[in-house]
Formats: C-alpha cells, sequence, structure tokens
C-alpha cells in the first residue's frame, strides 16, 4: 500500500471529480492520502474530505505565496484552528518560495516561524517548501529546532546535494514527486541516491506535476506508481521496498501506525 504526503485535493480539478479520483487511487493500491491546505479557504474543503474518507488525512497551513494575504494568520490562530480535529495530522504547507515575489520575504519569514511554533506546540510534523530559498529555509529550521523536538517533511524536494544532507542531518524528512521522472532530471536523480531510504515519503503535488508518461496532464494520486518506479531505479531497490519504506516512513512522521 503506497501513501501519497502530499496532494491537493480541495483544488477544483480534482475536487470536482474526487469520487472517481478515490477509486482510481485505490485501483493502484495507494491507501493513504495527505491532503494539504494552502489556504483559509481551502481548509474548509479539506475538513469535509478527510471527515468523508477513512483514509485521508488533512493539514492546516498557509502557503508561502499565499502569507501576504494572511498575515493575521499566527501560532495561536494555527493551534486555535486544528486542536479538536485528529484527521489534521500535520502544519503547513509553510516555507519560504523566494522564486516569485506573491509575498514580501519578510512576511513569509513571519508566517513560516509561527507555522514552526504552532508544530513544536503540537508536536506533529511540519510540511515544508522551499524554493530560491535554500539557506534561508535550512538556517530557520536549524535554529527553531534548538529548542524543540520539530518534525519536518520538506516537500517535492528538487534541492542540492548539498541542501539534502543538512536536512538529513537535522533527522529531517525529504518528499520527492514525479519531478524525478523527468528527462532532464538526471541531477536530482544523483541527489535523490544519496539519501537514505529511512528519510524518503513520495508525494504527487497533484493536480501539479504528473510524472512521465503523464507529464502536462492534470495529476492525481494514483499516478504515484509512477514516481515509485523511478525512484526503485535511482536507489536500485525492489519496487516492493519503496513502497514499504515509505509507507512505513509516512505512518512514523504522522503518528499513524
Amino acid at each position: 500500500m503506497i501513501a501519497d504526503s502530499h496532494c491537493h485535493l480541495d483544488f477544483p480539478k480534482i475536487y470536482d471529480n474526487l469520487t472517481e479520483v478515490i477509486k482510481r487511487a485505490e485501483y493502484n493500491k495507494i491507501k493513504y492520502l495527505l491532503t494539504i491546505c494552502t489556504t483559509l479557504k481551502s481548509f474548509d474543503k479539506i475538513k469535509l474530505i478527510v471527515s468523508k474518507y477513512k483514509n485521508i488525512y488533512g493539514t492546516f497551513g498557509i502557503h508561502p505565496h499565499e502569507a501576504e494575504h494572511h498575515k493575521q494568520i499566527d501560532s495561536n490562530f494555527i493551534l486555535k484552528t486544528i486542536k479538536s480535529n485528529k484527521k489534521i495530522v500535520g502544519i503547513g504547507e509553510t516555507g519560504l518560495d523566494f522564486y516569485y515575489s506573491h509575498s514580501s520575504k519578510k512576511v513569509q519569514i513571519n508566517s513560516f516561524i509561527e507555522h514552526i511554533s504552532a508544530a513544536s506546540q503540537l508536536n506533529i510534523p511540519l510540511i515544508v517548501h522551499s524554493r530560491s530559498a535554500e539557506k534561508e529555509t535550512y538556517e530557520i529550521l536549524k535554529s527553531e529546532k534548538k529548542n524543540s523536538n520539530l518534525k519536518v517533511l520538506i516537500h517535492c524536494f528538487t534541492g542540492s546535494k548539498d541542501f539534502a544532507k543538512k536536512i538529513i542531518d537535522l533527522n529531517f524528512y525529504i518528499s520527492v514527486s514525479g519531478i524525478i521522472t523527468f528527462k532532464k532530471s538526471s541531477e536530482l536523480a544523483d541527489t535523490v541516491s544519496s539519501i537514505p531510504i529511512g528519510n524518503l515519503l513520495v508525494e504527487t503535488d497533484s493536480p501539479y506535476l504528473a510524472p512521465e508518461p503523464y507529464r502536462g496532464k492534470d495529476n492525481e494520486p494514483s499516478y504515484i506508481i509512477k514516481t515509485v518506479e523511478k525512484l526503485s531505479q535511482i536507489k536500485k531497490l525492489p519496487r516492493e521496498s519503496i513502497v514499504s519504506a515509505t509507507t512505513n516512513n509516512f505512518l512514523k512522521l504522522f503518528n499513524l501506525a
């Protein structure tokens, strides 16, 4: 059974056909889905989804692109919002994205730190988005981990080998997406080959980043089998070993075992 550790089931392209999407996922032996929050509005749909489907879990968080429009979201707000819902098992997607300028760096950093604080207080994992911000992401996480048992999942990893090593040294987890199947991702594949299997998860980030041979189409959880197959090639491990390890890592990280 496979765990898709990061998908956006509330997005219209999936939500409007959710029953069929879930059926296809089940047919391809994807048992666990974690649907990720990006805005206050998305959380309303996420609560409905996780209440309807047994093996779908959710998170609460504000994406760095949306931080400018959600300045009121601090750690206390996050704590109050999710404390009573046992199927909200993580905080995020939060982090830093300096590739685009949808939110200022200062606002993103403030939001990131508030999410970290809430994750530490609740002792649940933090799902981190990092793009063109490796140095800042690492420095903040390293600093905030000093006084807490912070649990972190770096999602949709496309970073450098040095960044991966630093993340592993902090005992954090890394999730890989369909990007590893792309023809121009040989450098990423080399980096992923160096990451211990005990620190790896898989994801779709659907409806984005469909793997080969579905690239260009809307992504969905059932397509994660292509990412698993590619990871099996990269790590030189049987497909069953990849499935077992990444699913066990998912269950351990999110305390669902």
